[in-house]
């Protein structure tokens, strides 16, 4: 794996220039915890590298929470994302399977994926509800983004991971080639110390094959045990990067506004009639993880949930799906 260096004064310099040519968005610290922000320049030197995570996914920055899809629009500038954890980064793969499937291409996100550089981040450290690496998703990027960043005794060590990546580092002439075996192996060290925090606190939490044989296999009492707590907000869904059900809904003009739907709100599906297969609480939270732990992976290839932990994080009833699981194991 190619790997360039650059300092962290220089790379700074480097996000600073290109802010008069690109949009770029990076992970900042705020009274809540940390989230992606609109940068400026004199946000670049607060700029979080390498500790897990976002409080939102990078979903939102591809798949809009409402967007009208019959309007016209301006073209919008390039992107550059930095900072994403690799549970987000994942999440992608099954977001383009989905969206730019050759039959039904939806071109405004593949417009948004063609426009946008994706930096992401390696995990050094965990968080509580972490558990990516119980469903093969290891703490720092290896496809999928364009470059991944890591922070190392004051430089920027940069692996390179698409061609893009590497046309961008490119254009930067003071990436240096890294060819020291005892900073590649500092390196891989951060990454194993990582994955042996994710292995110690997840213990005994069944991976992602496994956990949709017991879900499926489940009976009733257990969804109605845990769904107990449940108000039914949507938060679980709407944060979740894989998550992306949405309505289309017609307004006059003949146009059509797209926007996030979630299968926890009631009335997600009811159809002409009033009738509503989901009408039951426990039915409504038993669907989420049948969509994601059963029917998904009988479709898709990438796994439909990558172990971020948000779900657990903004649950408003304290649900940890995690629990469930290895209740059920």
């Amino acid at each position: 794996m190619h790997y360039k260096s650059i300092t962290r004064e220089r790379w700074d310099e480097t996000i600073k220039d290109l802010l008069s040519s690109h949009d770029v968005f990076a992970s900042l610290r705020n009274e809540f915890g940390q989230d992606y922000e609109f940068i400026s320049s004199e946000d670049i030197p607060d700029i979080i590298y390498n500790e897990p995570k976002p409080v939102t996914s990078l979903k939102n920055f591809f798949l809009p929470v409402k967007e009208n899809v019959t309007s016209d629009r301006e073209t919008e500038r390039p992107r550059i994302i930095i900072g994403a954890p690799n549970c987000d980064i994942e999440a992608l793969s099954l977001l383009d399977e989905i969206y730019l499937d050759k039959d039904f291409d939806d071109h405004f996100y593949r417009n948004r994926r063609e426009n946008t550089i994706l930096i992401g981040s390696d995990c050094k450290g965990i968080q509580e509800h972490c558990h990516c690496l119980s469903y093969g998703i290891r703490p720092f990027p290896t496809k999928i983004a364009d470059l991944a960043i890591f922070l190392l005794d004051g430089n920027v060590i940069l692996r390179i991971l698409s061609d893009q990546g590497e046309d961008f580092i490119n254009r930067i002439p003071d990436a240096t080639d890294i060819n020291e075996e005892n900073l590649l192996q500092s390196i891989d060290t951060e990454h194993s110390i990582t994955e042996s925090l994710l292995e110690n606190a997840n213990k005994g939490l069944p991976d992602y094959i496994r956990t949709g044989e017991i879900v499926r296999n489940a009976g009733t009492e257990i969804w109605k045990k845990y769904s107990a707590t449940c108000v039914s907000c949507g938060a679980c869904a709407t944060i979740c990067p894989t998550c992306t059900c949405f309505l289309l809904i017609d307004k006059p003009g003949f146009e059509k506004v797209k926007q996030l739907d979630a299968c926890q709100y009631p009335g997600f599906e009811r159809v002409a009639g009033g009738e509503d297969a989901l009408f039951s609480l426990s039915s409504r939270f038993r669907n989420r993880y049948m969509c994601k732990y059963v029917w998904k992976p009988e479709k898709f290839q990438p796994v439909a949930c990558t172990g971020c932990g948000r779900c657990i994080e903004a649950c408003i009833g304290k649900i940890n799906k995690n629990d469930l699981f290895m209740e059920l194991a």
